[in-house]
């Protein structure tokens, strides 16, 4: 088991990556959704709005898991973060949604009247998760310790993904 201070972790928290977010869902399945993220070093916090499935779900069992990964075929590593979450209203809610939106949207982006402001409106709750468990993987080190090497001297042996 890793920790947040782990460096993998870290680099993938504080990076701009898509993360997969799973909450469960009231007939027992699990609900997995792409999300952007923000990490202010004990939390990690997902802008979202009242209306989704993801709230909803939060609503009625705190449980989530947040996937963050490099998703490259060459340098396959990643970071399994469960935890409990809860959804922030209000002007708090406001202050921590414009920080995942300036993680991911340019100054110029965030000023056009066309964008900026609808992302504000969409994005009326935030999901603030509080890590409980923390997993990380690197197949570059399977690479090593595993495979001998074999996928790092051989590219072709990972096919491509799509684009």
């Amino acid at each position: 088991m890793a920790s947040l201070s782990d460096a993998l972790a870290q680099q993938l928290l504080s990076g701009r990556y898509v993360a997969s977010l799973a909450t469960h869902q009231p007939d027992g399945s699990i609900h997995v959704v792409a999300v952007w993220y923000w990490f202010n070093g004990t939390h990690i916090y997902v802008a979202t709005a009242t209306r989704t499935r993801k709230a909803k779900n939060l609503q009625s069992s705190p449980k989530v898991s947040i996937m963050i990964d490099a998703r490259d075929p060459a340098a396959s590593f990643g970071v399994n973060i469960t935890g409990n979450a809860r959804l922030v209203a209000g002007e708090s809610s406001k202050k921590l949604n414009a920080e995942i939106h300036r993680k991911y949207l340019s100054t110029d982006a965030i000023t056009d009247a066309r964008v900026g402001p609808v992302f504000a409106a969409w994005d009326d709750v935030t999901v603030e998760i509080t890590p409980t468990s923390v997993v990380v993987w690197d197949m570059r080190d399977a690479d090593k310790h595993v495979f001998g090497g074999g996928f790092a001297s051989n590219p072709g042996y990972l096919l491509p993904l799509e684009r």
